[in-house]
This record gives structure tokens, sequence and C-alpha cells, in this order.
């Protein structure tokens, strides 16, 4: 007798995890404190060595990998921190692998252009893609990625603290219990929600912080039968749809705000070599860092999230269709485009997409950016010489022509059925510039 197959549920529902960050624990007791440095000072030596050992591995991290390192943590906290160093190098990995796989991508379409320069090849200016390995990631932040084995959160039974952090530290059988007390707006964002097991700590500017999370279940609204919308990725317009409607832009003023920190950090760093080469010490420096630059990087950020905010309240009823960008990767002839292009923040575009789609229980997919730029939406041609500039398309063989954001828009679309074709910089240094 055949066993019947047994049928996957229709998806009905998204759980997203939310994160209640910014609870600073409380200088009650110094000395607590004091404790948690010299944990961490331990912790993150440890976890340090197996991020490099799983980096270096050809196999797969492996949260479960019996311990190589002696240390004087615990073997629940030595756990921990297998654990953390697992996910870290699973993320280097994996970024790795798709920005190889985007180099790949470059010199396939680097070697196509040389082919059709064949006879003019005194015009032909493009440099040849090429590959620098990536370096070991180095852990500089304290981080505690804990679970309850080790951190556990208590309810505080009297009126003066929310709860109270129990923390496994070196002296074992004795745990660290350190005072939280949450804001008003903490508090309402965790009314009548279930914790999750695991806390994140972590130290910025000599102060210690405490992250939760907790999930929640958002119902899937879209009907199968809603209409598709491709969204553009760009930098002319953050976002660009299929539908005619651009949201946000890093034009104008923050491109100005952009142009002046750079020149600035430019003094800077001219000023710093100088002196380096006078021989004065390295911690008398002027830092090349300012903190307009850090304004402006949240000011585009928070840009970015009403552009997509705006998309998603335009497009309630639809299903979106959107590029799985790869900024990594991608490099200009020019410094000072490549200093753009990593100013406007577009890595940070389909995160933001993906969280407020699943917030508001939308249907969101994915495809390939590869020469999605120089595909025709109409007879789908795809080659380099369809975007004479960087604001237009015009397709060698069918003559359809627009605008590059709006048809990248609609080659999206096509890319969701079809596999999906590629990337557009949205206006700000076509493609064909790029090296």
């Amino acid at each position: 007798m055949r066993k019947k197959k047994r049928k996957r549920k229709k998806k009905t529902k998204q759980t997203i995890t939310r994160a209640v960050t910014h609870i600073r624990l409380i200088e009650a007791n110094p000395g607590k404190l004091e404790a948690l440095d010299q944990l961490v000072a331990v912790y993150l030596p440890l976890c340090q060595q197996y991020t490099t050992l799983f980096c270096e591995a050809e196999t797969s991290p492996d949260k479960y990998q019996e311990t190589v390192f002696k240390t004087d943590l615990s073997d629940r906290l030595h756990r921990v921190a297998i654990q953390q160093a697992a996910g870290i190098a699973k993320s280097v990995r994996t970024n790795r692998a798709n920005a190889y796989q985007a180099y790949l991508e470059d010199v396939a379409d680097y070697a196509q252009a040389k082919a059709q320069a064949e006879g003019r090849m005194s015009a032909f200016k493009r440099r040849e893609p090429t590959w620098t390995e990536w370096d070991l990631p180095v852990l500089r932040v304290p981080v505690i990625q804990a679970n309850v084995n080790v951190v556990v959160l208590e309810k505080s039974e009297d009126s003066t603290f929310d709860y109270w952090l129990r923390v496994s530290t070196l002296d074992v059988g004795n745990p660290l219990r350190v005072p939280v007390k949450l804001a008003s707006y903490h508090k309402r964002a965790l009314e009548g929600r279930t914790l999750n097991a695991s806390t994140t700590l972590h130290k910025r500017n000599g102060v210690w912080w405490l992250t939760l999370s907790f999930d929640e279940d958002v119902p899937l609204q879209t009907k199968p039968d809603a209409p598709t919308v491709g969204v553009d990725v760009g930098i002319a317009h953050f976002l660009t749809t299929s539908t005619n409607k651009a949201y946000g832009s890093f034009h104008g003023k923050m491109a100005r705000q952009h142009k002046h920190d750079r020149e600035k950090r430019r003094r800077k760093a001219k000023l710093r070599a100088c002196l380096e080469k006078k021989g004065v010490p390295k911690g008398k420096l002027p830092s090349t860092s300012s903190e307009t630059s850090q304004r402006l990087s949240r000011h585009v950020k928070q840009e970015i999230n009403r552009a997509v905010n705006a998309l998603v309240k335009d497009h309630r009823d639809a299903r979106l269709i959107y590029e799985d960008l790869n900024v990594a990767s991608m490099r200009f002839k020019a410094r000072v485009m490549n200093s753009y292009l990593y100013a406007s923040h577009l890595g940070h575009i389909p995160e933001q997409l993906a969280w407020a789609a699943a917030k508001q229980g939308m249907a969101a997919h994915t495809v390939r950016a590869a020469y999605s730029s120089q595909e025709c939406p109409r007879c789908h041609y795809v080659d380099r010489a369809n975007r004479p500039n960087q604001k237009t398309f015009k397709c060698l063989v069918c003559g359809y022509a627009d605008q590059a954001d709006r048809t990248d828009a609609r080659g999206t679309l096509g890319g969701s059925e079809t596999g999906g074709m590629s990337l557009d910089l949205g206006g700000q240094g076509a493609p064909h510039d790029a090296a």
C-alpha cells in the first residue's frame, strides 16, 4: 500500500522577529558590571578563535562543533561562544559567496562586451573585473549573543526595577544579577508580548546595553490573484515601480552634504598622513571619521525607510517583486562614484522592503539582479548598448524606449517569471561605467 504524500499547508501568516533595543544596564553596583567586563575579556577572544576556525574550514560552520580551544569559561558559556561564532562565520561565507557570484557575472559580462568590440578594440576602454579575497572577520565590539543557559531575564517582584538579568560569569556557581529598568516606550513595545529566550548584550562607549526580542505572527493578506508590482532600486530614485511611481532620492541636499563631508574627510586624511610622516604617535593623530558623516548615514536610512513605507502604503493589495541587490561586489572606475554609491546605502533598501512587507502581511519576492538594467521588457533582448546613457533605455532590436528606472522596474517583473536579469544603479553611474 502506497503511503499518501502529506500535503503542505498553505502559508497563511508570516512570523517576524521584533527587537527591543537600547535598554541600558543600570550601574547600581559598579562591581557587577566590572564582572561583566572580565567575562567578555575571556569570551570575545574565544569567539574570535572559533570564528576564524569556521571561516577557514572547508565544511559548513557547525554550532554543535566539539570544543577545540581551552578556556576559563564554563561549558555552557563555551557552547554559546561556539554558536555565536558559527552564526558569524555562516553570514560571512554566505556574503562572500554572493559577492563571488556577482564577480563571475561581471567577468561574463566583460567577456561578452569584449567579444562585441572585436575589430574596434581601440574604443574598448573597460577594465577587466578583478577579485580580491576577503579578509577574515575581526571581532572588535564586545557582544554576547546568549540563550537561557547563561543569561536569564527574571521578572522583578518589587517596584524599583522591572527585571533582573542573571548572567553566568567566570565565578562558577555565583551568577551575576544586574537590575534592568525599562523606559516607557520599552514597556509599550513589550506589553502583552512573550519574550524570546535569547538575549544580546553589547558594550559601546563604555556602556552595557541589552537587546530583547519577541516573535509576532502577521496574517498573510495578499491574495493569490493579486497584481504584481516590479520595484527597481537605485540612487536617482531609491525606488521606482512598474506603475511609474518613484519614491525617495539621494540627489539634492543629501548629495551636497555627502560631497561636503567627503572633502572634509579627505583634508583630514591628508593632514593625518603629513603628521604621520613627521613621527607623530598614532594615538595623537586626527581621526578621519566625523559626526556629520554618521548623521548623514542615519538621515539616508531614514529617507529610505520613508520611501519604502510610502511604496507599501500605495501598493497594499499588490505582490512586490524586487532585486536581490549585492552592493558589496559593485565597483566603479571613479573613486568619487564608489563613495557616492556606498553613501546612498542601497544595500539597506532590500532589507527594509522585506521587513516592511512582512510587517504588513504582504507577499514579496526577490529576483536576481544580473542584467536587469540591460534587458528590454518587451522583447527581452539583453545588450549593454540598450543603455545609451545613464538615464535612458532604448532597445536596439524592437526600438522600445523609456526612462531607465521605469524600464528596470518592468524588467524586474519579467525576471520574476524568467529567473531574473540584472541590477541598475538608478541613473547615477550606469552599469556600463562600472569596472
